[in-house]
C-alpha cells in the first residue's frame, strides 16, 4: 500500500491537518498530453500549493458526497473513488470531521483504517489534550507531536 497524502477537514471546511508522503503519479500517456494540448517537449503545468491541493480535495469530496446523497438518498454514504492514478478514501465522523486518505489504486477500502485513526489517535491525542483548541479557526491546524507520530506509524507500518 502506497499512501500519497492524508487530510483532516473540520466542519467549517478548513483543512486542519495535512501530510504528504509520496507525490501522486501524473499520467504520462500521449493521449492525455494531446488532450491537454501539450506536446512531448512542452512544459508541464506547475504543481499546486499545499493549500490549493487541500481545497481541491475538499471540493471533490463535498461534490461527490452531495451527489451520492441526491442519487441514493440520505442513507447512502460516499466511501471512496478511484481514478487511473490514485484512490481517495473518505470517512466522516458524527461531528462532521472529514478524514481523507489518497493511496495507490490497488489499495482496498480504508474506511476502517480511517475510523481507527479517528478513534485511536485523533480522539486520544487531540480531543483529550487540554492544550489543543476545540475549534481550529482560520485553518489553525492540529499541532500535536504524539498524533503526528501515531499517524506516521499507522501509515508506514500498518498492521
Amino acid at each position: 500500500m502506497v499512501v500519497y497524502s492524508f487530510y483532516i477537514f473540520d466542519r467549517h471546511a478548513e483543512c486542519i491537518y495535512k501530510k504528504k508522503w509520496a507525490p501522486r503519479p501524473t499520467s504520462t500517456g500521449s493521449k492525455t498530453q494531446q488532450a491537454n494540448g501539450l506536446a512531448d517537449g512542452a512544459p508541464q503545468p506547475k504543481a499546486l500549493s499545499a493549500e490549493d491541493d487541500a481545497k481541491l480535495v475538499f471540493g471533490t469530496i463535498f461534490s461527490l458526497r452531495n451527489m451520492v446523497r441526491k442519487l441514493g438518498g440520505e442513507d447512502d454514504r460516499f466511501i471512496s473513488y478511484r481514478t487511473g492514478q490514485y484512490k481517495l478514501h473518505y470517512y466522516e465522523t458524527p461531528t462532521s470531521l472529514k478524514f481523507v486518505m489518497v493511496t495507490d489504486t490497488k489499495t482496498n477500502n480504508l474506511r476502517i483504517v480511517l475510523h481507527q485513526i479517528y478513534v485511536s489517535l485523533y480522539v486520544e491525542f487531540v480531543v483529550k489534550n487540554p492544550l489543543s483548541p476545540i475549534e481550529h479557526p482560520g485553518g489553525i491546524g492540529v499541532n500535536c507531536e504524539m498524533f503526528e507520530l501515531g499517524v506516521e506509524q499507522f501509515v508506514v507500518c500498518p498492521s
